[in-house]
């Protein structure tokens, strides 16, 4: 029988490098992968830390600037145009006679100067519109003139729509340019001009003419 020889230093050793070798490599990706995550979530943290600390406190929402940015449309669909009527018009001072009369608005004998421009679209009921995005500022609802909605805009402007029914806003509401406001009607106090809608806009808290700003 073959006698077995004993192993020897050597080989012990060896054999006891080879049972900790994986192990230890094991452990050491572990550390390394966690080590990434730690500070790819540290770095992130930084960012964002640093994206809020720079940030304008002040600065506006991009909706807002936009809407200042905003040029004015007509308070109506672009595809009515084409039967749209000017019926009343803005009182100029410096108009022609002719002008001037027409844009004088008569009630119980009693003369108003319009300070918008009247309109029209073949005597029908019509989709009213926000002429620009901004800020319901007030909503009266008078059955005798037809309601009326005020809207302030980003550029100091005021836009007025008078003359509606089925009135869709109300008072703080925010809307945007070409949102639905209401329907166009007609009224007691203005009976000659039908259904229609009286539209002003204002500047700096004065009445403007609505040609100033719109190809009627």
């Amino acid at each position: 029988m073959r006698e077995e020889k004993p192993k020897s230093p050597s080989q012990k050793n060896k054999s006891q490098k080879n049972r900790w070798f994986w192990p230890a490599i094991y452990a050491g990706i572990a550390i390394v992968f966690v080590g990434m995550i730690w500070g790819y979530n540290a770095i992130q943290k930084g960012t964002n830390e640093t994206a809020d600390a720079t940030a304008d406190p002040d600065s506006q929402p991009i909706v807002e600037t936009n809407a200042a940015n905003e040029v004015l449309k007509y308070p109506f669909s672009e595809e009515l145009f084409d039967n749209v009527a000017i019926i009343q018009d803005y009182y100029d001072v410096e108009a022609s006679e002719e002008d001037r009369e027409n844009a004088l608005l008569v009630f119980n004998q009693v003369y108003i100067t319009n300070k918008g421009v009247t309109i029209s679209v073949d005597g029908q009921p019509f989709e009213v519109v926000a002429a620009m995005s901004g800020t319901v500022q007030e909503v009266i609802l008078d059955q005798f003139k037809g309601g009326e909605i005020k809207i302030a805009h980003a550029n100091g402007m005021t836009t007025v729509y008078s003359s509606l029914t089925g009135i869709l806003v109300k008072q703080g509401d925010e809307v945007i340019q070409g949102q639905s406001l209401g329907t166009a009607t007609a009224n007691e106090w203005n009976v000659q001009a039908g259904t229609h809608l009286l539209f002003e806009v204002h500047k700096d808290g004065i009445p403007v003419n609505p040609r100033s700003y719109l190809g009627f």
